[in-house]
C-alpha cells in the first residue's frame, strides 16, 4: 500500500523534472552557457594575467567548477527574471513558459532552491569566501525581484532598471576573481579590481544593443526609448571602447614581445565591430540595431582575452 501511496508523489516529481528540463532548453539556449564558460575562462585568464603574470596560467580543475557554478547561476537568474517579469511578458513575450503554463512558479522555485543548495556547497568546496560570494549573487537576484514588485519606477524605467539590475554581474564577476585568488589561479593584488570595467563594457555593449531600435516601442523595455536610437546605439559602441582601452591600459601590451604583442592589440582592432555596425544602424533605414556585430564583439573579445592570458603568462 506505501509503494502504491508513493506512485502518485513520484509521477509528479518526474513531471516537474521533465517540466524544468524543457524550460531550461527553452529559456536557457546554448548561447548563453557558451558566454558563460567564456566569461568564466576569460575573466580568470585576465585577473591571473594582470596579478601574476610570471606563472602560466592555464585553466584547473577549480576552474571547472566556477564554471559549471556560474551555468547553474545564470539559469537561477533566468529563473528569477521568467517569475519577476511575468507581467510584462504576459503582453510583450505571450509565449514564455510561466505565461503559456508549460512550467508552473512552485516549479521554478523548487529548482531554484535546488540551484542555490548545489551553488553554495559546489563553492564552500572551493573555499570560503568563494561561497560567501556566489550567496551574495543568489541573495541580490531575489533582492532585485522584490525591488521590482515595490516600485514601478525600477520595474518600468529602463535606466534605473540597468543601475539596479547590473551588480549582479558586478558580483558573479566578483565571485570569480575572488574564488580564483582562493584556489591560487590569480593573486591578490588590487588592480585586479579594474577588470570589472572591462567586463562591464563588455556585457553593456551587448545589452544596450539588443534593446535599441529607430522605432519607438512604448511600454516596452528598450534603451533607444529613453536615449533614442542613435544615443543608445552610441552608448552601445563606447562601452565596447571603455572595454578595450580599459583592457590594453591594464595588459600593457607593449611591454611584452613577439605574438603576444601582437595579441594584445587586438581588442583595439575589435572595437570595429561594434563601431561599424553603429555606423550602419544610424545610416540605414534598419528598425532595429543589428544583434550580430555586438555579439560577435563579446564572443571575439573573451576569445581573445584566454589566449592572450595563455600567451602572455609564459613569456
Amino acid at each position: 500500500m506505501t509503494e502504491l501511496a508513493d506512485m502518485p508523489v513520484r509521477t509528479t516529481l518526474f513531471t516537474s523534472i521533465g517540466r524544468i528540463a524543457k524550460f531550461t532548453r527553452v529559456m536557457y539556449k546554448p548561447h548563453y552557457l557558451l558566454y558563460g564558460i567564456l566569461w568564466v575562462f576569460a575573466l580568470e585568464g585576465t585577473a591571473a594575467l594582470l596579478t601574476n603574470p610570471t606563472v602560466g596560467w592555464h585553466p584547473t580543475g577549480a576552474t571547472a567548477a566556477r564554471i559549471a557554478i556560474v551555468a547553474i547561476v545564470l539559469l537561477y537568474l533566468r529563473m528569477v527574471d521568467e517569475q519577476k517579469d511575468l507581467d510584462y511578458d504576459r503582453i510583450h513575450n505571450p509565449d514564455r513558459p510561466l505565461v503559456t503554463g508549460a512550467v508552473t512558479a512552485g516549479e521554478l522555485r523548487a529548482a531554484m532552491a535546488t540551484i542555490a543548495l548545489i551553488a553554495i556547497a559546489g563553492s564552500l568546496a572551493l573555499s570560503l569566501r568563494s561561497a560567501i560570494a556566489i550567496t551574495a549573487v543568489l541573495a541580490y537576484g531575489l533582492i532585485l525581484w522584490a525591488l521590482e514588485q515595490l516600485s514601478t519606477t525600477i520595474r518600468t524605467n529602463i535606466l534605473l532598471n540597468l543601475v539596479v539590475t547590473y551588480p549582479v554581474q558586478l558580483l558573479v564577476t566578483a565571485y570569480v576573481v575572488l574564488s580564483a585568488i582562493d584556489t591560487g589561479e590569480a593573486a591578490a593584488r588590487g588592480r585586479v579590481a579594474w577588470v570589472a570595467i572591462v567586463f562591464a563594457g563588455a556585457f553593456l555593449q551587448f545589452e544596450f544593443a539588443r534593446k535599441t531600435s529607430h522605432t519607438p516601442r512604448p511600454g516596452e523595455m528598450y534603451y533607444s526609448n529613453a536615449l533614442g536610437g542613435p544615443g543608445s546605439a552610441i552608448a552601445s559602441s563606447a562601452c565596447a571602447v571603455l572595454a578595450a582601452l580599459c583592457e590594453i591600459a591594464l595588459a600593457k601590451p607593449w611591454d611584452w614581445h613577439g605574438t603576444a604583442t601582437v595579441i594584445g592589440w587586438i581588442p583595439l582592432a575589435l572595437t570595429l565591430i561594434p563601431l561599424i555596425g553603429t555606423y550602419r544602424f544610424l545610416r540605414s533605414k534598419s528598425t532595429d540595431y543589428p544583434i550580430l556585430p555586438a555579439v560577435l564583439f563579446i564572443l571575439t573579445l573573451y576569445l581573445t582575452l584566454i589566449t592572450q592570458a595563455v600567451v602572455a603568462t609564459h613569456q
